[in-house]
């Protein structure tokens, strides 16, 4: 969430920013500013009502002394007239504050510098490649066709279980995921990242802290009964560690990483792109998230981005990595690199982690804080990326490394999966 002191102070800049992102906030900010121009003038009418009402009541005090009752009385009817306005004025405060909050949460966050302009994935700019594209042949198979053959995944199973977009791992295909969570939680760990198990269900105070609430409400699987959302991502439950939370400056940088299956309805999705593992209800992710001091965030994302292309290297597929257009970004991240490896059977890239720094724009809403050295209360920034997704790793995997005899396993998995190939 934006503060009201940015909006105050810079009206015109968030508005020309936020346009980079296709968001006309114009009419939003002029409306946060009405309504808080009318709750400072209710308060500013109030303070004045309570100092009067403070300077009657000790002149009521005197009259008392006096013996002028009736004096006395007049001045109760006056005191009790104006503390019936004060609460009309703490009303009408109340009033301008949640109309000011309910349009603070419209505004998305403001891109950083580096945004390109641009409407959607189109318009990314690609920063770097890496790894060696297989020369396959045009006999190669598809992954959802090749976990057929083997027998690794059963996605008619799953939907006979559930429904589409749920698939049921068997064999070496379950114990392929089970040996990739394993690894990215030991690579993470080994970059000074403390592993966390969070729950997989978050209350709607956590999905409002971190942006999923309002802005993907409709994303999001839901437990009326208990009003409990299930996670879309662990970035949700480990963030809102923090929540509501005054931290010193030596406590900082945070670095965690947590697995949990991950649970989003994809509504709308369909097509020849949403085949096999490409897009899932359900799947298996490892998120990294950083908690740091605002003057360092930026050199904390570029080094989570060379973390996750060492992970990436490390298994041995070829990548790129692009940086997101204004049109193509989350409501909530002021700049995000994407990871794209190469799926060489559909000859297409395919997205396995965003990383991304939302400065202090999560922690407003968080209310994440830290004292300073002159003891003043300030803003983290916190930041976050995907180390690694696994559906469309395991798709690549299978794709780029299948041979007549088999799929071979990358060197790093070895003494995860404790098998060398798939056949």
């Amino acid at each position: 969430m934006l503060t009201l002191k940015l909006l105050r102070e810079q009206p015109e800049f968030v508005i020309e920013r936020l346009a980079v992102k296709n968001f006309d906030a114009t009419k939003i900010v002029e409306q946060i500013l009405e309504q808080d121009a009318r709750r400072r003038a209710c308060q500013t009418e109030l303070d004045a009502s309570l100092a009067d009402q403070k300077i009657k009541a000790k002149e009521i005090g005197k009259l008392m002394q006096q013996g002028r009752k009736e004096d006395a009385d007049a001045a109760k009817k006056e005191v009790a007239s104006m503390k019936e306005h004060s609460k009309i004025l703490e009303a009408k405060m109340a009033e301008c504050q949640k109309k000011q909050d309910d349009l603070l949460v419209l505004l998305p966050n403001i891109p950083d510098k580096l945004v390109p302009a641009g409407k959607n994935a189109d318009d990314n700019v690609v920063v770097r490649m890496g790894g060696d594209i297989p020369d396959l042949p045009e006999t190669a198979l598809p992954h959802w066709e090749l976990a057929s053959k083997y027998d690794i995944i059963d996605f008619d199973l799953g939907v006979k279980l559930t429904g589409a977009g749920f698939p049921v791992y068997k064999g070496k295909g379950a114990r392929l995921q089970r040996a990739l969570i394993q690894y990215f939680l030991d690579f993470n760990t080994r970059a000074g990242y403390l592993e966390i198990e969070p729950p997989v269900l978050v209350n709607e105070a956590s999905g409002f802290a971190t942006g999923q609430l309002p802005d993907k409400e409709g994303q999001m699987y839901f437990a009326s009964q208990d009003k409990f959302y299930l996670v879309p991502t662990a970035e949700v439950p480990v963030t809102n560690i923090y929540r509501d939370t005054i931290l010193s400056e030596s406590d900082f940088p945070i670095k965690l990483t947590a697995y949990t299956p991950c649970f989003r309805r994809e509504a709308g999705s369909y097509g020849k792109d949403v085949r096999g593992l490409n897009r899932l209800h359900q799947f298996d992710k490892v998120e990294i998230v950083q908690l740091t001091l605002p003057d360092v965030s930026e050199k904390a994302l570029n080094e989570m981005v060379l973390h996750v292309e060492r992970l990436v290297n490390s298994l041995e597929l070829p990548y790129r990595i692009v940086r997101l257009c204004g049109g193509d970004m989350s409501f909530t991240s002021a700049i995000t690199y994407d990871f794209e490896v190469y799926s060489a059977a559909q000859k297409r890239w395919l997205e396995v982690s965003s990383v991304s720094n939302f400065k202090s724009y999560q922690a407003n809403r968080l209310k994440l804080r830290y004292k300073d050295e002159e003891g003043h209360i300030q803003l983290a920034h916190t930041l976050n990326g995907s180390s690694l997704a696994l559906p469309r790793i395991v798709a690549a995997l299978l794709e780029n490394n299948q041979t007549p005899d088999g799929i071979l396993i990358p060197k790093s998995l070895h003494d995860y999966t404790r098998f060398f190939r798939i056949d």
